[in-house]
């Protein structure tokens, strides 16, 4: 029965009936609704937190309150099922490749002047970083959710985010190109800013197919 009403909320919470930061009916009001127990309606909501669909806060201004989605866990799923289905770190990247080359056409056409310069701007800092020594695969990331987000689509940041903890396993296999990506990342950005979408294919799908080349001979 709990499933039943689980599936119910999460219908009214996807029909925006529930908009995000809505409170939940309390408990007493629910098991009216649904003619269930107490305890049904609680196993149904510890179900709906699990998933990350609600928050649960305690208290005298307590309830539960709907959650604004969040890809942490998606992300985890995907990890989880990346591993156990034995998919490697090439075939990873070679998914994101074929994503993120989707994403340049848009990029090319939306990138406004202030995207060019925070992009530049962090290609600076992450070459700082190179020199001293204390650059990451993190930074790497963010340099592509950077440049997802000039897109101007939410939905870009979040399937990148949705590949999150699969791209920074990935990445981690092919740490050692770090050292020549930033200057890749610049030429990415150069050709962005000149709106020239064939090198900015060209550039980018070298700058992936790299990485993939990189974490092949493990996999082997």
């Amino acid at each position: 029965m709990s499933a039943t009403i689980v599936e119910q909320i999460r219908s009214r919470i996807r029909s925006g009936d529930l908009p995000v930061g809505a409170r939940l009916p309390s408990e007493r009001a629910l098991c009216d609704q649904f003619e269930v127990s107490r305890r049904t309606i609680r196993e149904a909501l510890r179900m709906l937190e699990a998933t990350g669909h609600i928050t649960i806060k305690l208290g005298k201004d307590g309830g539960a309150f709907v959650k604004a989605p969040s890809t942490s866990l998606i992300g985890e799923g995907l990890t989880d099922l990346i591993n156990r289905a034995a998919i490697t770190s090439s075939e990873v990247t070679e998914v994101r490749t074929i994503m993120e080359l989707a994403f340049l056409p848009v990029i090319c056409e939306r990138a406004s002047d202030a995207d060019i310069a925070e992009l530049r701007a962090m290609c600076d800092e992450h070459e700082a970083a190179r020199k001293d020594g204390s650059y990451t695969v993190e930074m790497s990331l963010q340099f592509h959710r950077a440049l997802a987000g000039c897109a101007h689509n939410s939905a870009t940041t979040l399937l990148l985010d949705a590949l999150r903890d699969p791209i920074l396993q990935s990445l981690q296999e092919a740490h050692h190109v770090g050292t020549s990506g930033v200057e890749e990342h610049r030429r990415i950005v150069d050709a962005i800013a000149a709106r020239d979408l064939d090198r900015a294919v060209a550039e980018l799908r070298q700058h992936l197919d790299r990485t993939v080349r990189a974490t092949a001979p493990s996999e082997r």
